[in-house]
């Protein structure tokens, strides 16, 4: 499975990326703003999906937010 991002750049296991968007959070009054920076994401079973750790918490990004760093 290849897992690209928004600009088409193919994505791994351990990379960094950084927010295209500034996104709302599901179940939460908080906000990602633009730019932040998520490091050594883990790739899921769907291939539009990563999972990293932001704030301190594991959370489910979609790669057409993200642009790999």
């Amino acid at each position: 499975m290849d897992v690209k991002d928004s600009n088409g750049t193919s994505l791994a296991e351990g990379d960094s990326v950084k927010l295209i968007k500034d996104l709302k959070v599901r179940g939460s009054s908080s906000t990602l703003k633009r730019g932040t920076v998520v490091k050594n994401i883990r790739l899921t079973d769907d291939a539009e999906e990563i999972e990293g750790k932001v704030e301190k918490t594991v959370m489910v990004l979609k790669t057409m937010f993200l642009q790999k760093v």
